[in-house]
């Protein structure tokens, strides 16, 4: 059933000159205005127009005056659109201005384009097509710096979720607001959670019943933020009023609304602005301290208390002030030569001056620049400004001081029931309505959550280490938080899903946080690390090798070689004046060798002779003496602490091998192990219970076992004898509890763990619930298993030992060659004084001098002196076993042979 269209023109005809044309040689222009003359913005707007108009005729300079015809549009696209085909036709209209909402816009601009008539238009969508309406020009800014206000608004406040409500428009959409406003949220970590859309208030009888019944499906709708994009007026004064009565606009709840109803608050009764109170608006800016304002405004101010003596706000909106500067936008159109409508279309979009609305110029027949836009509060009989939302920069205090600029809003907010406190935005559990939290009935391991029947049928008993952080957690919230456990009897992914499908408000146990479960719900911070950890029997440690075990191969290897290197200094320090180590060389490597290995049990006998010798043999002695002692403790502890060792080692043997391996088939790790760890399906075994685990084992059933750290623990301080863990540890999240996406009360649980963290309170549930076995905490922890000694311990004393015995070799060489040359200086007059030798020859005389302490002389062989003159730091006392018969025949001997090389020599000399 249609209803019947009634069609109300009102005709103002200004003349506020006398008379123009042919009198007075001036051309009149007409200027069509379609604006609702019945509403508060409609009469600013209206007395706007008449003020400008007033003021341009009344200067004598100007060649034109304007004659303004007014036409009431009562906000209806059709009234607006036959107004426009009127007002070209009869009227002869060189321009349009007005059309406060985009319906009545897009109707007039068609009329207009199609007769080349230029329209200016107060509002526009946020996404505007120029080349469909190619007279169309807006005097509205643009909605894209809104919805960043907006978004920043909502990210300041920490809401994550937001319902979007605005009125349909004749067209079925919301203008684009509601594309840009999404876009926005989304690049500040928000989201939609819905969107109510009320029908056109003109197509229904009984508003109140339609918007009762509409917003009565918000309250299944967890979000309480709640944005208000676009609606008419009377819509906009029955949406507050229902949703105040039905309790929408409350302490929890927070309302945001945009320009385009913000500019009705001036025009809004005491009745309409009481059921707003607490509600946030976003207003465009203009500057009042211009003196183009300040002469306009006592103006305007007169002027419309004469018109309208029932309204008692006198101060014009934003619209009003763009109705004037549209008058001067046209006026200074006219002033060219040329009038064709192409060239005013033109001189339209080039205008560029600063009017009352602010900056007037066009880009793509739009205003070009971003506005300064105002936070306002309602609160009382009016609003309350706040902050400023600067474009490109952000919220600030003031305008001219971008210092003061914050990334949040920083303004006091009265919010609705007078409260001070930030609403958090979500729907609060009650008694009627508590949360429902699931946890999960099947567990493999009780300690963690447990839940058993009670006394009564139907009565449920929970239990266990995450049971029990719940409680602490509610104890540290700053308010009381209505729930109620639900048990569930699946697996651990259909538990998350029901959180995701709101079943559940959260779920409460030993939930590993994935990041493919992030996608779904909201995590707290973890309470325990995870990961997935192999567990394996073990087998006592057992080898031939053992005694090698204290030392590291490393170890052994150094330890060798300072071993060598004592040996050799020994042997060339004693081999000249100790008997002992003379003779053949397999005596004498036999004769150093035991003794060097001797000394490690202080079972030596040879004697030493050389003080450097002794020396070298303390430092060795005391180094031995270390190695020994620490060798001895580190094999005695080896032998008697208990050492077991993995059965398995390898991921990748199990899975050569083809045996089986044990899950917990309810959590994520089957399908871990078959995606990620690429085991086949067949070798998996579900096992439902920690104590099914042991008898598995036993069977040879499974070989290995994959268990969440936290689980593998548990596990192991029962059965440490038994089993232990291997290969490397996979890690993932943690362990935190779930709640839907958005919910804040997830953000001040993780804040209330974190502080439980801090004063020990997790740690002394966690020492209560998962405290070792008796057997287990007496036991060797693996930390405190002797490990094998290793070079890092004894560098110190190898470095002592290698350098004394080096300084000590360094000594006697530089003895031995300061005896020979001067024994060279004796004895250079002789024989041999006339022979030049080789330096081969010279090299070998100094090494027989150092090897065997004798000295060829020229012409005769010098003996080298005896041996206790030969050394400074050698011993007084000697003990020679040698006769004199014996020396004395050495000598001969030596003495026989230096003769015969003489000889040679001279031979081939001659």
């Amino acid at each position: 059933m249609q209803r019947p269209c009634r069609i109300t023109f009102v005709f103002i005809s200004l003349f506020l000159v006398p008379s123009y044309g042919e009198e007075t040689g001036n051309k009149v222009t007409n200027i069509g205005a379609i604006i609702d003359v019945d509403s508060r913005n409609g009469k600013e707007e209206k007395t706007a127009l008449e003020i400008a108009v007033q003021s341009f005729n009344s200067d004598d300079s100007n060649n034109h005056k304007l004659s303004l015809y007014i036409q009431n549009s009562r906000k209806d696209s059709l009234l607006a659109a036959t107004a426009a085909k009127k007002l070209i036709e009869e009227q002869e209209v060189t321009a349009i201005i007005g059309l406060e909402t985009w319906e009545e816009a897009a109707l007039v601009a068609d009329i207009g384009s199609r007769a080349r008539v230029p329209v200016l238009s107060f509002a526009a969508p946020a996404l505007i097509t120029p080349s469909r309406w190619p007279f169309l020009v807006t005097m509205a800014n643009g909605d894209s710096e809104q919805m960043k206000c907006i978004a920043a608004t909502i990210s300041s406040f920490n809401w994550k979720r937001v319902v979007v409500i605005y009125e349909d428009d004749a067209f079925g959409g919301d203008s684009g607001k509601l594309a840009l406003l999404s876009e926005a949220l989304r690049d500040v970590g928000s989201e939609i959670e819905y969107r109510l859309v009320l029908p056109p208030l003109s197509s229904v009888s009984n508003p109140n019943k339609v918007l009762q019944d509409e917003l009565i499906i918000l309250f299944n709708v967890q979000s309480r933020v709640y944005i208000v994009l676009q609606s008419s007026l009377p819509m906009t004064i029955h949406l507050f009023e229902t949703a105040k009565e039905i309790g929408l606009i409350g302490r929890d709840s927070a309302w945001i609304i945009t320009d385009t109803i913000s500019n009705y608050l001036d025009s809004f009764n005491s009745s309409v602005i009481s059921s707003m109170q607490g509600i946030l608006g976003i207003k465009t800016y203009y500057d009042e301290g211009t003196n183009l304002y300040k002469t306009f405004y006592p103006q305007f101010r007169r002027t419309f208390r004469d018109e309208n003596p029932e309204e008692d706000n006198f101060q014009p909106s934003i619209n009003a002030l763009r109705a004037y500067d549209s008058i001067r936008i046209i006026k200074q159109a006219m002033e060219s030569d040329e009038n064709s409508p192409d060239s005013l279309l033109k001189n339209v979009l080039s205008s560029n001056f600063t009017g009352l609305s602010g900056e007037i110029h066009f880009q793509q027949r739009k205003l070009s620049h971003d506005p300064i836009l105002r936070i306002v509060n309602v609160i009382g009989k009016s609003y309350n400004e706040l902050d400023f939302w600067l474009p490109g920069i952000g919220f600030s205090k003031n305008i001219g001081y971008v210092g003061n600029k914050s990334a949040d809003f920083t303004g006091t907010v009265i919010w609705p029931d007078d409260s001070k406190l930030v609403p958090k935005g979500w729907a609060m559990p009650t008694n009627k309505k508590p949360m429902i939290i699931g946890v999960p009935a099947r567990t493999a391991f009780e300690k963690f959550v447990k839940v058993d029947d009670g006394k009564h049928p139907g009565q449920k008993n929970y239990d266990g280490f995450c049971i029990e952080l719940f409680y602490k957690v509610l104890n540290v919230l700053e308010y009381v938080l209505i729930y109620q456990f639900d048990p569930h009897n699946g697996t651990y992914d259909e538990l998350v899903h029901k959180v995701y499908n709101k079943t559940y408000d959260a779920a409460v146990g030993d939930i590993t946080i994935l990041a493919n479960r992030t996608t779904l719900v909201e995590f707290t911070q973890p309470y325990a690390a995870s990961g997935l950890s192999m567990i394996v029997p073990v087998k006592p440690e057992s080898s031939a090798w053992m005694f090698l075990k204290p030392f590291t191969t490393k170890m052994w290897l150094v330890t060798g070689s300072i071993l060598i290197y004592t040996m050799f200094i020994v042997w060339f320090l004693e081999h000249q004046s100790n008997p002992d180590f003379r003779g053949p060389w397999n005596n004498q490597i036999g004769t150093v060798f035991w003794f060097t290995f001797s000394s490690i049990f202080f079972a030596h006998r040879e004697k030493i002779y050389s003080n450097l010798t002794r020396v070298v043999v303390v430092v060795w002695l005391f180094v031995a003496l270390i190695l020994t002692s620490s060798y001895t403790a580190s094999l005695t502890s080896m032998l008697t602490v208990q050492r077991l060792e993995p059965t398995v080692t390898d991921i990748e043997w199990l899975k050569r091998s083809n045996v089986k391996i044990g899950c917990d088939g309810d959590s994520f790790v089957r399908t871990y192990l078959e995606d990620v760890l690429k085991f086949k399906s067949y070798n998996i075994e579900n096992i439902s219970s920690e104590y099914n685990y042991e008898g598995e084992f036993k069977s040879n059933h499974i070989a290995a076992a994959f268990l969440e750290v936290p689980y593998g623990k548990v596990f192991l301080n029962h059965y440490c004898k038994k089993f232990t863990t291997t290969a490397p540890t996979y890690t993932f999240g943690g362990l935190g509890f779930i709640f839907q996406k958005g919910s804040p009360i997830a953000r001040d649980f993780s804040r209330a763990i974190l502080k439980l963290s801090e004063d020990g309170t997790l740690m002394s549930l966690e020492q209560k619930w998962f405290a070792p076995s008796p057997e287990c905490s007496a036991d060797v922890t693996e930390e405190s298993k002797t490990n094998s000694l290793s070079i890092h311990s004894f560098w110190g004393l190898f470095l002592i030992s290698v350098a004394t015995s080096t300084v000590c070799l360094l000594l006697f060489l530089a003895y031995s060659l300061k005896r020979y040359w001067h024994h060279e200086e004796e004895n250079n007059a002789g024989i041999l004084s006339l022979v030049d030798e080789s330096v081969w020859n010279k090299a070998m005389r100094v090494a027989n001098y150092i090897y065997n302490g004798k000295v060829c002389v020229r012409g005769e062989v010098s003996a080298a002196p005896r041996v206790p003159d030969i050394y400074k730091w050698s011993s007084p006392t000697w003990d020679y076993d040698r006769s004199s018969s014996h020396i004395s025949m050495e000598n001969h001997e030596v003495k026989s042979q230096a003769e015969s090389e003489i000889g040679i020599q001279l031979q081939a000399h001659n």
